[in-house]
């Protein structure tokens, strides 16, 4: 017989994802205890300035949390927003008058090209700059005149986990700040992510369901809708499944056509207005035959082929994004393990993309 021996723990794919996952609790509860004062500071300060707009600036992963920013400022303060072209100051030379407008941008490195150009020319343009990023020490930070520091430490794998959730927890706090909270709801987050990550095998069997997959669906709606692009972006780098991300609404305006009984759907179903308007959505997804998936409240996850509950109960609704991708984070992670590739290191891709 010929001995066997597995490999070192630190040779092992996924080694690096998975710590960062592991890490987020911890960087959540950095958060409320050493970044939210500051957070409120740099909030009461913007809101005496009283901006008349929003426009938000990020790419990948930051987009999706970018999106999150939106939802809140939106629906929590009344401001309207905008999500920004970045081209039309970078590549066409524009300088819209940006007077008592709020440029938000959003980036984990802070070191992206367009990123910095476009803040900067914001910035000349008028605007009140705040850059929210893991990296204080960035261009980005250097041309902003506020800054959020997000506190998640370094993360090294290529597909961004916990400043993720750190960049929507960093959000909210802002938000709060601005609307004179102090993000008290927020505290019971670090705990319920712990009990979340404890539940990987549950997680690892919904894998199962995709090893093959040759194309998935993920929708939602309100507050879900960011969670739906992350993931869809998190499962396209990790594993290389195409994943495409639909606002509920957008899905039953002809992508549902594609729909069928093989075609993997996940529903990110929040437990409050977002989850209520998505209902017509499930119930013509579950009438076609589709293989749906969950994740969301435990009578909705009843209701499906599969799923994954989430302990929301009693959580606001504008609260549960940073639990809801946790799930999905481990299910792109699991998926990819389970088709024989290393998350930690997709191809073609770089952890700083400069794009310009």
């Amino acid at each position: 017989m010929t001995a066997t021996t597995s490999a070192p723990q630190s040779e092992l794919p996924g080694r690096i994802m998975a710590r960062e996952m592991a890490e987020q609790p911890a960087v959540l509860r950095r958060i409320l205890e050493e970044g939210a004062p500051g957070i409120r500071q740099v909030a009461q300060e913007i809101a005496a300035r009283k901006p008349r707009f929003v426009l938000l600036a990020a790419r990948g992963t930051s987009d999706s949390a970018a999106l999150y920013a939106k939802y809140l400022l939106e629906i929590r303060l009344g401001l309207p927003c905008g999500l920004t072209s970045m081209s039309t100051t970078t590549a066409y030379g524009a300088r819209p008058d940006l007077t008592d407008v709020l440029v938000i941008t959003v980036s984990q490195s802070g070191g992206s090209p367009d990123l910095v150009a476009s803040t900067r020319a914001a910035r000349e343009a008028g605007a009140i700059t705040l850059a929210v990023t893991n990296n204080p020490d960035s261009p980005l930070a250097a041309v902003s005149e506020y800054h959020v520091d997000i506190m998640a430490g370094p993360e090294k794998a290529l597909p961004a986990t916990k400043t993720y959730t750190a960049s929507l927890l960093a959000l909210y706090l802002f938000v709060e700040g601005l609307r004179g909270g102090d993000g008290a709801p927020a505290k019971s987050l670090p705990d319920l992510a712990e009990r979340l990550l404890a539940r990987q095998d549950e997680v690892r069997a919904l894998a199962a369901r995709y090893r093959f997959a040759e194309r998935m669906v993920i929708t939602s709606r309100g507050y879900g809708y960011p969670t739906a692009k992350e993931a869809a972006l998190k499962l396209m780098e990790t594993s290389y499944i195409p994943a495409l991300s639909y606002s509920g609404a957008d899905l039953l305006h002809g992508p549902l056509a594609m729909v069928d009984n093989v075609s993997p759907v996940i529903a990110v179903v929040t437990d409050g207005k977002g989850g209520q308007a998505l209902q017509p959505v499930l119930d013509r997804l579950r009438g076609r035959g589709a293989d749906l998936v969950v994740i969301g409240p435990a009578d909705q996850v009843e209701q499906a082929s599969a799923g994954f509950v989430l302990p929301t109960r009693g959580l606001a609704e504008e609260l549960q994004p940073v639990l809801e991708i946790i799930p999905l984070q481990l299910l792109a992670y699991e998926v990819t393990i389970a088709r024989g590739q290393d998350p930690d290191a997709p191809r073609a891709l770089a952890k700083v993309t400069e794009t310009r």
